[in-house]
């Protein structure tokens, strides 16, 4: 997916999540609650990069859809094509998301899933920054260190793109090597 297909695919997600969710909650209790989203994401990314784009399908379907979600980009990762996840699988993925939040939580799920989408937006831009720009120092540079260990030191390793804390919590994350 090209940039800016990204950029107004999710300019106008968010923005239908923010009609949606207007006047749902107090402006104070809306930004609790898009935090609250933000939390949902990070584990949400975590959970989705180890157990669903990770996982080990025997079945053709199976394998052809990892391989065109996430496996094409472990074999050209530094492809920009491959670097923002194509939007028929962020959206329907993201949708099915907003649509669970609102059936447990009514007007308000709506709120919740601005903030998940904000982490979404947050989660793809990274990864793109992290494949294609010379991150050195600062925590894009930490970013980019860890998930490029993903990629080229243990796959099975530091699933996390943003919230790079879940590798610690969960024992997932790859060690650097000491020279």
């Amino acid at each position: 997916m090209s940039p800016i297909a990204f950029v107004i695919t999710w300019a106008g997600m968010l923005a239908l999540a923010i009609y949606a969710g207007w006047g749902a909650a107090s402006f104070i209790k809306s930004v609790g609650l898009a935090l609250f989203g933000l939390f949902l994401w990070s584990l949400f990314e975590y959970a989705m990069h180890r157990f669903v784009f990770h996982m080990k399908l025997t079945s053709n379907l199976g394998r052809a859809f990892l391989f065109l979600s996430h496996g094409n980009h472990h074999t050209q990762p530094n492809d920009g094509l491959r670097n923002i996840m194509p939007p028929l699988v962020s959206v329907a993925i993201c949708g099915s998301v907003w649509i669970v939040l609102y059936l447990v939580a009514g007007p308000i799920g709506s709120v919740i899933f601005v903030g998940f989408g904000i982490g979404y937006v947050i989660y793809d831009s990274v990864h793109y920054a992290v494949h294609q720009f010379p991150l050195r120092y600062g925590v894009l540079g930490r970013l980019k260190r860890h998930h490029i260990r993903h990629h080229y030191a243990h796959e099975e390793g530091n699933f996390s793109i943003t919230a790079i804390f879940w590798d610690r919590v969960f024992g997932t994350e790859v060690p650097t090597k000491r020279r």
